[in-house]
């Protein structure tokens, strides 16, 4: 599995803590930038990783920033991303099993670095539960 991954000032420590986890658990990440905790405007750096994203290039992706608000609403702009701000293990798993969300933002300042990882490995252990929401949306119908 391909992970984009991009931050903007504020979520680089945060971001560089996640590469480290992720490539020793055996993912293969994209690090779209940036690369110091020197200010930045984030979409320059949301938007790549996201439009990797959303062509295939990468199969899924993570955003970071200092709440993650900014971060999820420049990902949701590009057709085809389903962003989930998640600020614990429930939001995540819910995020992938209720939305199916194919990109993650996280808030830096919002969450602790152990945190942020149970985050990650919570979505990334997730299943979509298609079936029981196609069956629900039937029954509305």
């Amino acid at each position: 599995m391909k992970i984009a991954i991009a931050s903007d000032h504020a979520g680089y420590h945060l971001k560089e803590v996640l590469i480290a986890h992720l490539t020793e658990a055996g993912y293969s990440v994209n690090d779209f930038g940036t690369d110091s905790d020197m200010p930045v405007d984030y979409p320059d750096y949301i938007r790549p990783a996201t439009i990797s994203v959303a062509n295939g290039e990468n199969d899924i992706g993570i955003v970071l920033g200092g709440s993650g608000n900014g971060e999820a609403m420049a990902a949701n702009k590009v057709r085809g991303i389903r962003c989930a701000l998640c600020w614990n293990e429930q939001s995540a798993r819910l995020a992938k099993e209720h939305n199916n969300a194919n990109m993650i933002s996280i808030g830096a300042c919002m969450v602790s670095e152990q945190e942020a990882i149970k985050i990650v490995d919570t979505w990334l252990q997730s299943d979509f539960e298609y079936g029981r929401h196609v069956r629900r949306i039937e029954k509305l119908e």
